[in-house]
């Protein structure tokens, strides 16, 4: 839990959102929240189908792109966003909770990994490998990434969950710089639910990792 609790705010968009103006928006959220004292957010959307480069991306990764490519200021290497992959970008003021950066970043992966319960997933954190990892097929395979930015302890970026995306377009990069292992999606699982009820997963395990929203 939280050393201190702050109202977060939901906005959920029903079509996909360009990537320049997530990120914009974003910014502008995260300048707000740190000058004015806006609300906490919590942004779930999807993006068309795009690669997005972090800050610790191997241009050597980049295999074959059939899609636009952004850098962009969040940590990790390069990953994809699209259609059927739920993005939860996440606005929050880390000064309000500790300015703790590091607790952060558990407490994202916890709320992915309970949130993922829900449906009988049993997804986990793996020594060396970012993001949510579960079994799939006799091997590992990450079903949720995570990239954040903080700044002026404020966050931006977020979490993505494989509702069901069309996995061939991972084939474009090396997802996180991993060869060894691959990506799935709750679909590929055998999980059979919509978009709506990941989101409505997602806000019930808010609560129990960083405290109420109203």
């Amino acid at each position: 839990m939280t050393m201190m609790q702050k109202t977060v705010r939901w906005q959920t968009e029903e079509t996909p959102v360009a990537y320049d103006r997530a990120v914009a928006f974003m910014e502008a959220k995260a300048g707000a929240i740190r000058d004015r004292g806006e609300d906490d957010l919590v942004w779930l959307l999807e993006h068309p189908p795009l690669y997005t480069a972090g800050t610790s991306a191997n241009v050597r990764d980049l295999i074959a792109p059939a899609f636009p490519v952004y850098q962009t200021g969040r940590g990790g290497q390069y990953t994809y966003h699209g259609p059927g992959q739920r993005v939860a970008y996440v606005m929050l003021d880390l000064q309000k909770r500790g300015a703790d950066l590091r607790r952060y970043i558990y407490d994202l992966e916890e709320w992915l990994i309970t949130s993922l319960r829900v449906f009988d997933v049993k997804g986990g954190r793996r020594d060396g490998r970012v993001g949510i990892w579960v079994a799939a097929n006799g091997a590992e395979a990450k079903v949720a990434a995570i990239g954040v930015r903080v700044r002026k302890w404020v966050t931006y970026h977020g979490v993505a969950i494989n509702l069901d995306p069309d996995l061939t377009h991972y084939q474009g990069i090396v997802p996180c710089g991993i060869k060894e292992y691959g990506v799935t999606s709750l679909r590929a699982l055998g999980i059979d639910i919509s978009m709506a009820e990941l989101d409505r997963a997602l806000r019930r395990s808010w609560d129990g990792i960083f405290g109420p929203a109203p």
